[in-house]
């Protein structure tokens, strides 16, 4: 691993990687330094840092801007984020930019309410979901006994999860439809958990950001994933009064005595009405 800052040079401190690695789109790091320096002069650094180069950096510092060049085919990939979706490959910058655009516009459709750590995470689903991937919902949500903040969402197809520390890359775990047994939820008046049952685990998400909120996206997902059980087929189990029971009795009485009924006839219904008392 590379032990010195990209742009300055110096030696990387721990507190340079306290909080995570200061990574760079082409494997370089920034000193925290270096770091706080370029942010100063443009903010998106804080939760995108790694979708720049040392020469990003260089150039803002510099010139106050970072400098889009031309640039040959095979470095086509450059200043892209580093998290991909496995089934689409890397996105163009602009491809990137027009699928965030249209993830925006789902989340207001859906009035989405996220608190304002969420914004590293939004940045991160043109690269995780398919381009034809729809969000159903998604509320604030992460691994319960964690401080890693993040992003619980679902599809048509599956459960994503996605967090995303300061100056980290984005954590992402994904849970498909068909290895979903059902989904759970625990009330907390703090923060409630919401639980993913698979078919070889539990995991577990817990929302401090809007309790009620969680339970709505809860309510959803429980529709999509919750098979109502079938209600057993039971014989049905007529309960007749006794008086109407002795009404029918009577009944019979009067056929054996007209000669409706034989004996033998009288005494079979009169057995099967005795059992219902």
């Amino acid at each position: 691993m590379n032990n010195r800052c990209g742009l300055c040079g110096n030696e990387l401190t721990s507190i340079d990687t306290m909080l995570g690695e200061n990574l760079l789109s082409d494997g370089n790091i920034l000193c925290n330094k270096c770091l706080e320096k370029a942010s100063i002069i443009n903010e998106e650094l804080l939760s995108d840092l790694h979708q720049f180069s040392i020469k990003d950096i260089e150039n803002l510092v510099q010139n106050g801007a970072i400098i889009q060049e031309d640039k040959t085919e095979e470095n086509t990939v450059e200043n892209l984020p580093i998290v991909i979706n496995s089934e689409q490959g890397l996105l163009t910058k602009d491809l990137y930019k027009k699928r965030l655009k249209e993830i925006k516009q789902q989340l207001d459709q859906l009035k989405a309410n996220l608190s304002m750590f969420a914004k590293g995470e939004i940045k991160e689903l043109p690269n995780i979901l398919a381009l034809d991937e729809k969000i159903l919902a998604i509320t604030d949500a992460q691994f319960v006994k964690t401080a890693d903040a993040g992003i619980l969402l679902v599809t048509p197809k599956r459960i994503i999860s996605v967090s995303k520390a300061m100056f980290s890359l984005a954590k992402v775990h994904e849970y498909l439809n068909e290895n979903i047994l059902e989904v759970s939820f625990v009330k907390n008046f703090l923060s409630p958990i919401i639980k993913i049952h698979t078919t070889d685990k539990i995991v577990e998400f817990e929302s401090f950001f809007n309790k009620d909120y969680a339970e709505d996206f809860y309510n959803f997902i429980k529709k999509i994933y919750n098979k109502e059980e079938p209600q057993k087929q039971s014989e049905e189990v007529k309960t007749v009064s006794s008086e109407a029971v002795f009404e029918q009795l009577e009944k019979l009485a009067q056929l054996k005595e007209s000669g409706i009924l034989t004996e033998d006839e009288f005494a079979e219904q009169k057995k099967r009405l005795l059992e219902k008392l």
